[in-house]
């Protein structure tokens, strides 16, 4: 059975959220996502307020389905969160901070409250101030990543420590073989962000979606080395040109790596063209000018289970049907 008591909570129809990935989960995409019996999530990173809250404006005129909105915590920009909080979105997404800031008010405008974390510790914390789901992110996952644990080992821990209140399981999952292995240890449903970036939808450069089709696991390293724009945030990106100089040249530290301070292109983001700094935290947007190679290419491990680029609903029917094929073939085992 798939759906879970976090699905029936919330009126979804399948257990997989799409991950706040940055600009690149725009409305098309979580409208797809949610549209398709999941619950996609808009991505704002460091956008401007007034875009968040035409995107969410954008996103209700494409589904009447939920959705959620995620808010990185050290990048909030003046009017996200009342962006948010005007217009109501069903779930807010908090990652990387406190949340306790915000649960009250959002409670009183009937917004549940999700909070990323990746330590039992941060998890607990996260339920005594009051939100309503945890995300539980392994270190397999894409993106900024601030825990240094397996999903493996970090789910199960979480479950046991916030119980009953429900987890997300995030990281290292591309297919409904991991969905019901998080299911299996306690998840009540996953988040993708390396699946949907590889989806028609997502707003994000061709060649960006080329490399991570092209890559596997042994391509990404945990690194810190975007980190113009926020400091001291690990991340898993895939090894590009870039990082491979940077090694080349000993490692060195911050202020001392080749080309740093300069520009390597321009992008349209957030409404407005923006340089790109050499080793930003800039994604590869649709019509970047720019080597993609000196950008950040954040990509998961579970890069090695994506094969191809596919609209988001064939990735949500995909993930469902083999999910329920595993069902099948594991009950035939008892």
């Amino acid at each position: 059975m798939l759906k879970t008591d976090l699905c029936r909570a919330l009126g979804i129809e399948h257990p997989v959220f799409c991950a706040g990935i940055g600009a690149a989960a725009g409305a098309e995409l979580v409208a797809a996502v949610s549209n398709a019996g999941g619950c996609g999530v808009l991505g704002t990173a460091s956008l401007p307020g007034k875009f968040v809250r035409a995107e969410i404006e954008q996103l209700k005129g494409r589904t009447d389905r939920p959705f959620g909105v995620n808010l990185v915590l050290p990048l909030l920009r003046k009017g996200q969160v009342e962006a948010c909080f005007d217009e109501r979105v069903p779930i807010l997404v908090l990652f990387w901070g406190d949340p306790a800031p915000y649960v009250d008010e959002a409670h009183r405008r009937g917004i549940k409250v999700f909070l990323q974390v990746g330590s039992v510790s941060e998890a607990v914390a996260g339920a005594e101030a009051g939100v309503d789901a945890v995300i539980a992110q392994g270190v397999e996952a894409g993106g900024h990543v601030k825990g240094t644990t397996a999903l493996s080992v970090l789910l199960p821990t979480i479950v046991d420590a916030v119980a009953p209140l429900p987890v997300i399981a995030s990281g290292g999952i591309a297919d409904g073989r991991g969905l019901v292995a998080a299911l299996s240890l306690g998840a009540q449903a996953i988040s993708m962000g390396t699946r949907f970036l590889a989806s028609a939808e997502a707003r994000a450069a061709d060649a960006y979606k080329a490399r991570i089709v092209k890559a596997n696991a042994e391509d990404t390293v945990y690194t810190e080395q975007c980190n113009v724009g926020w400091a001291n945030a690990p991340h898993r990106v895939l090894r590009t040109a870039a990082i491979e100089r940077w090694a080349r040249a000993g490692r060195p530290p911050t202020g001392e790596r080749p080309d740093e301070g300069a520009v390597v292109g321009t992008m349209q983001s957030g409404g407005t063209t923006v340089d790109i700094p050499a080793y930003s935290g800039y994604l590869p947007e649709p019509g970047v000018r720019a080597d993609i190679e000196q950008m950040a290419l954040y990509a998961g491990q579970s890069c090695s289970l994506i094969d191809g680029i596919q609209p988001a609903a064939e990735i949500m029917a995909e993930i469902v049907r083999q999910a329920t094929g595993t069902l099948t073939r594991l009950n035939e085992c008892r």
